[in-house]
């Protein structure tokens, strides 16, 4: 009688232990079904709704196969946002944020950046160091060139502390000591690099024809 009353219980014991997984299982499964798909956030997306216009300033001086290095130029001045979204402003010479209208603020950032292309390739710079002089202007490409041609984050903080002690109080983060610029507070010193994720990522992530790859060789 002891046997067949634990045989009983074992059995009972199973059938509830399978009902409650068979519950758990349709319980999970009609959640996973209710609930929405995560879906993955474009971190281009403000930028590449400017891509059409980017890509005709480009055509202008046949620079298209460059579209992905001023679409992370944009990225990491503006994420797309604002009037301004190349920060142009001041490579034309004008106040920070002067120019409220995205198509002239690509259009004087594109011709800028052909501008240091150029100069940058007579001058036989590498690329990165282009890319950083998008941020600190011709000069940096001088000066790189007479430091044998291959940009560096130290090469940058030198030539930002040349500028810092010309107009030191222009040039002070704001006097917040605590700026990761700090003492180096003309433009960004870590610019080129941060330009380059930026590149990289966009190549790994979005899809671009052969005409808008970076050229080979260019980081």
């Amino acid at each position: 009688m002891k046997k067949r009353r634990i045989r009983k219980k074992r059995k009972t014991f199973l059938v509830l232990f399978l009902l409650f997984c068979g519950l758990a299982w349709f319980q999970s499964y009609f959640q996973q079904q209710s609930s929405p798909p995560l879906v993955k956030t474009d971190s281009f997306a403000a930028v590449k709704k400017y891509m059409p216009y980017i890509q005709d300033e480009l055509a202008k001086y046949h620079l298209e196969e460059h579209t992905p290095v001023v679409i992370a130029l944009m990225q990491q001045e503006s994420h797309g946002l604002g009037g301004d979204p190349m920060q142009a402003s001041e490579s034309a010479g004008l106040s920070k944020n002067t120019i409220t209208d995205p198509k002239q603020s690509i259009q004087v950032g594109v011709k800028h950046f052909q501008r240091v292309l150029a100069y940058g390739t007579q001058q036989k710079v590498d690329f990165p160091t282009i890319i950083q002089a998008y941020n600190m202007g011709a000069g940096y490409i001088d000066y790189v060139a007479q430091h044998g041609g291959k940009h560096s984050e130290e090469l940058a903080k030198e030539f930002s502390l040349l500028q810092v002690k010309q107009k030191p109080t222009l040039y002070n983060c704001g006097g917040d000591k605590n700026n990761f610029r700090y003492p180096y507070c003309y433009g960004d010193f870590s610019y080129s690099t941060k330009v380059s994720k930026n590149i990289q990522l966009l190549v790994d992530t979005v899809p671009v024809t052969n005409s808008e790859k970076t050229p080979s060789g260019s980081f």
